[in-house]
């Protein structure tokens, strides 16, 4: 690829470039889109109802393990489990009375002094205020656990990703409140057609490609590949999960991916159009390249692109061979 001027409306010039065809230093494939994943993803939701009064997280911010995220109003809970306990010990002082009663009561049947049926009876009020101790205290225990439930923490050490709620707002079991996920194990998934994995049918002659992450990653091996043993009965495609190799910097669940298939070198022909990556402009979600019209003027035109090359990146589509392209995206912004 050699640089060529081009002539602006302006009268100045563009340092250039013609799309040519080539072949790949990298191996030859086809590539599927697939999407970034956490492999821990949770929405947080309460077990409990009631209005939020602490909110103690945003989106972005990182947790650690038990901490607490928000606070739910928990004030009558708090008086249940008060009344709870008092009625625990009332029913332990009973269960002091009925005690007492009781050895007084064998003593005098020791002595002749009572009956039997008076001591079966004495026995059974023992009995009972023992069983109704304990039911108050298994009461008391429970509803003391239920008021730690009005304290949301979190599961695991992780990124909050989404707040769905403000302060004030009323929770209820199984609403999701905080949204949170590990960003230390991330995997790509893809849904693959099963004739394309026959020829890697373990997954370990395949390639990912982030071409939202920062530039000049390339290709990357991933790490442990799991191909799922369920096929979809109506596209016919295996869903294949990719862990992303550690190091790989600025990449966040729900980020777009490209998982790349080898296939026959001799498939490809030397189609495959060049550009250097230096040429190419990405604005949000558009990816461009300035190509030279017939006025000479550039204009910004959208493409898909493939897998980085060295300096160079592979065009999919948007541009056709033969056409000049400017090398230096900023210089053509200021042309147009």
């Amino acid at each position: 690829m050699t640089a060529l001027p081009a002539g602006a409306a302006d009268g100045g010039s563009l340092a250039t470039v013609t799309v040519q065809a080539a072949g790949s230093s990298v191996a030859d494939g086809v590539s599927f889109d697939g999407v970034v994943e956490a492999v821990r993803q949770t929405n947080v939701s309460a077990q409990v109802s009631g209005a939020i009064v602490a909110l103690n997280v945003s989106a972005g911010e990182r947790v650690r393990a038990g901490q607490e995220l928000l606070r739910i109003d928990a004030r009558a809970a708090g008086e249940l489990a008060a009344a709870s306990a008092a009625q625990a010990r009332a029913a332990q002082a009973a269960l002091s009375v009925a005690s007492a009663d009781y050895e007084r009561q064998k003593q005098l049947f020791q002595k002749q002094y009572i009956s039997q049926s008076a001591l079966d009876r004495a026995q059974g009020q023992f009995q009972a205020a023992r069983a109704q101790v304990q039911a108050l205290q298994a009461q008391a225990s429970a509803t003391h656990t239920q008021s730690g439930f009005f304290v949301v923490t979190a599961p695991y050490a992780g990124v909050v990703s989404a707040v769905p709620v403000a302060l004030g707002d009323m929770a209820t079991p199984g609403r999701p409140l905080v949204s949170l996920y590990d960003p230390s194990a991330l995997r790509v998934t893809a849904a693959i057609p099963q004739s394309a994995l026959q020829g890697v049918p373990d997954g370990k002659s395949l390639r990912l490609e982030l071409p939202g992450a920062p530039v000049g990653q390339g290709l990357l091996e991933p790490g442990p590949v799991q191909i799922l043993p369920a096929a979809d009965a109506a596209t016919h495609t295996l869903q294949v999960r990719l862990d992303l190799p550690a190091g790989v910097k600025g990449v966040v669940p729900g980020m777009f991916a490209r998982v790349w298939l080898p296939v026959a070198a001799a498939s490809s022909g030397g189609s495959r159009l060049y550009v250097p990556a230096s040429a190419v402009v990405r604005h949000a979600e558009m990816t461009g390249l300035y190509v030279i019209g017939a006025n000479g003027r550039p204009l910004l035109r959208q493409i898909r692109v493939g897998p980085l090359d060295g300096d160079r990146i592979e065009v999919l589509s948007g541009v056709q061979k033969g056409e000049k392209v400017a090398i230096d995206p900023q210089a053509a912004a200021r042309v147009r």
